[in-house]
Order: C-alpha cells, then structure tokens, then sequence
C-alpha cells in the first residue's frame, strides 16, 4: 500500500531538488572534478570552487564520485549526457588501473594524484565502495568487466574478511589482507558503520546480478544489524564492538572520516555513543535493501520506523532545525555541531519515512531539514554544501569538498528524494 500523500509543498520540494541537482550541483562537479591529466577525480575544494591540484587520492572518494556519475545520471541536463558518461568511464578505469592489486586481490586505499599507492591497505570500507560504484557502472551502462570486477571484490571479502567463528567482517586490514594491529588500528574491533555500508553495496551488487549468493550474503547482514548491532526497542544503533560483537565504547579508528575530520566539537574521551546520521540512513537503506529482495520486512519495519523516531527525539534541533551529530542513547545530543552527510541523508530518511509509513511528522522534518540545507549549508552560486557549521548555522568549514567529500551523499540525497515524491505523486507502493 502507499502510505504518504503528496501535498504540495512536497511538490515545491521536489522541484527545488530537481533544479539544484540538474543546474547546478551535477555541473559544478563535472566541470571542477575530473583529472584531465592522469584521470580519476580530483574532490579537494574550497568553498570558492578552487581545486586543489596535487591532492592524493583515496579508494572512498573515487569510487563514491564513480557512483555518483553512473547512479546520477538520469537527472543531468541532456547536453550534459554525453559528458557525464565520460565522467564515469575515466573513473572507472582509472580505479581499475591504479587501485586493484594484482597480487592479493581488492582495492588499495590510497594512491598519489597519478594514481602510484601510497597506502596498500584493504579495508572493508573501501571494499564497500568499490563494490558499490563498480555495481552501480554496470547496472547504468552495461558494462560486464565492472560487474567481473564487483564480484571479484565480493569474492575476496568472502575469502579474507569474513569472520566465520562471529560472524560479520574483519574491517581493518593489510595489503595481504591480515589483520591490521588493536586499537586505533581496528584488528579487533566491528562496526555498524561498516556493516551498514556493506548492506548498502550488497544491495547494489544483488540488483546487478541477481545471484543467489549475493542475495543471501545481504540478508545475513541485514539481520545481524539488526539482531546484534542496534537496540531494536529504542530505536538507535550502537557504534563500535569488540570481535564476538559485545558493545565497547568508541575510539577514533586510523583511516576514517571520524579520524580524519576537521572539526569544532570533539568527544576526547571514549564513550557508548550513537550516530543520528547513521540511524536514519540505515533507515531507509534498509528500506531500499528489502526492495531490491523483493521482500516484506514484517516487524523490521517497525525498527526503521524506530530509527527515525529516536533521531527526532534526541537528536533533530527543532530550535534552529538541522540534524545534531552524535549523542549517547536516550540522553540530549553529546556534539550538536551541524555536518553536511548527517543532514542530507537525514532529508532523505525522513522522506522515505513519511512515503512507507505516512506521519506526517516525518515530511515535516524533511522539509524542515531541507530549508536548513538551503539556507545555511548550500553555497548558491554551486548547488553545493559546505562541510561544518556551528548549531546555529554558522559556517566553521565552508570546504564544498576534501578527500571525503564528494557528490555522494550531497547528490544521493537530492536523487533519492527526488525519485521518493514522484513515487508518492504516481500512487507508488511500498511493501
């Protein structure tokens, strides 16, 4: 059935995206990103559109703006058709050409600007995002060698980073795919950060092969987050854990964007903490997961539900609007700075709630986190967002893009919520 009504600020909502996404943020990238002289992306820019020239360049960011030119495409302005398929098609090869190795198999993290590593270790992060760019090229231009390329990954991961005493996967690695050392190093640690992304490229991959294979590896992981990695009767999900999956408090973990951020408020001191960007996000990629099987959820769709409630509750400013970053279970947010990935994949969790389950609180949130964006993370002239603002909204890093940030989550965002109000305009049905 189809739960959520379009009304018609709905309407206006999905008009804006569409114009932002189309006129301007798909351009500002394809014209500031490409790498005409060793291909791949170039994604360090300041909140002018100044590209920095002799950035580094990471396996996340690559793949994820590779996603970004195949996922988007079907919104670009028709002369730009022709050009974002360029776009994806350097990317890809160059990701081939540079990050797989040869020898162990999967994906190198890091590499110099033309594309020498610098950095051999195999996460499963990467591994993640390579598998869902790699998925996402072949399921938009029909490419079989991407899709060879996605498995081989897959296939990897099954061989060298699944835990077959606890289940789950092993995160970080090295070049030969051991375990990387304890601590900040993460050989002994899993998160839900992880896994939900793994369900994310999962899902990709199943759509692209619908190999049986493919189907079960995602429904093993969507129930252990569901079952293991999140408190299904309050609603959040927990951060960090040890190997056998008991919850530890979280440390900032070597190559990684909670690692690695500039940022304004910080958590020193390790504690129990959850992520409000996270929890709607995995809301509704699990909504997205259960459609590409084919499959009612029952009484899992209670906990996306759940997700969404909690983040209102503890970790939405309905004050000054705009999603905090990250708090401890059912107490007030513990950092209540503003960042840009929380805020767009939160608009699309609550848009997505409001179409499965029809509150009307949800739409109301999603519009409400919408004006927030537009008001004070967007940088006009380009469609694009800074990186951090204070809780009110002032710009502390007004950077539109750095060795993290590209047009994934920006551009995802305004995609998914553009194709979730034309499903709720059309009649569309949910499970």
């Amino acid at each position: 059935m189809m739960n959520g009504k379009m009304t018609e600020p709905l309407r206006q909502l999905r008009n804006e995206m569409a114009q932002v996404l189309r006129d301007k943020m798909i351009p500002f990238w394809l014209n500031r990103s490409i790498d005409t002289e060793w291909g791949g992306y170039l994604t360090s820019i300041d909140e002018k559109g100044i590209v920095s020239p002799d950035e580094p360049k990471f396996i996340v960011t690559q793949a994820r703006m590779l996603w970004g030119f195949s996922a988007l495409r079907k919104y670009v302005d028709p002369k730009d058709a022709a050009r974002i398929e360029n776009a994806a098609r350097q990317g890809y090869q160059f990701l081939i050409k540079n990050f797989w190795d040869k020898e162990f198999g999967g994906f190198f993290w890091s590499t110099t600007k033309a594309g020498v590593c610098t950095d051999p270790g195999k996460l499963s992060y990467a591994q993640s995002f390579a598998i869902y760019a790699l998925s996402e090229y072949a399921l938009q231009f029909g490419d079989p060698e991407a899709r060879e390329y996605a498995e081989k990954t897959f296939n990897a991961m099954q061989i060298y980073a699944a835990d077959t005493l606890y289940g789950g996967y092993y995160e970080n690695m090295q070049m030969d795919w051991s375990l990387a050392g304890n601590g900040m190093y993460a050989g002994d640690r899993k998160s839900l950060d992880i896994h939900m992304h793994l369900m994310e490229s999962f899902t990709t991959l199943y759509k692209a092969t619908q190999k049986e294979i493919h189907r079960r590896k995602l429904i093993e992981v969507i129930n252990l987050i569901l079952l293991r990695m999140a408190d299904r009767e309050k609603g959040y999900g927990f951060n960090q854990f040890d190997i056998s999956f008991k919850k530890i408090p979280a440390i900032n973990i070597y190559r990684t964007w909670n690692a690695e951020r500039e940022t304004n408020e910080r958590i020193d001191e390790p504690k129990d903490t959850t992520s409000y960007g996270h929890n709607v996000e995995l809301s509704w990629l699990l909504a997205v997961a259960y459609d590409a099987l084919g499959t009612n959820p029952g009484k899992d769709s209670e906990i996306m539900s759940r997700f969404l409630d909690h983040s209102i509750k503890y970790g939405y400013d309905n004050e000054y609007g705009g999603i905090y970053r990250d708090g401890i279970a059912d107490s007030p947010a513990l950092v209540t700075d503003k960042e840009w990935w929380q805020n767009f994949e939160a608009m699309t969790g609550y848009l997505n709630g409001y179409f499965r389950f029809g509150k009307e609180d949800y739409l109301k949130h999603c519009e409400n986190t919408w004006e927030f964006i537009k008001k004070h993370f967007l940088i006009e002239p380009f469609g694009e967002s800074r990186q951090l603002l204070a809780r009110k909204g002032e710009s502390i890093i007004p950077t539109i893009g750095n060795p993290w940030k590209g047009i994934y989550h920006t551009g995802r965002a305004l995609a998914e919520c553009i194709s979730i109000a034309e499903k709720i305009e059309n009649g569309g049905k949910t499970w």
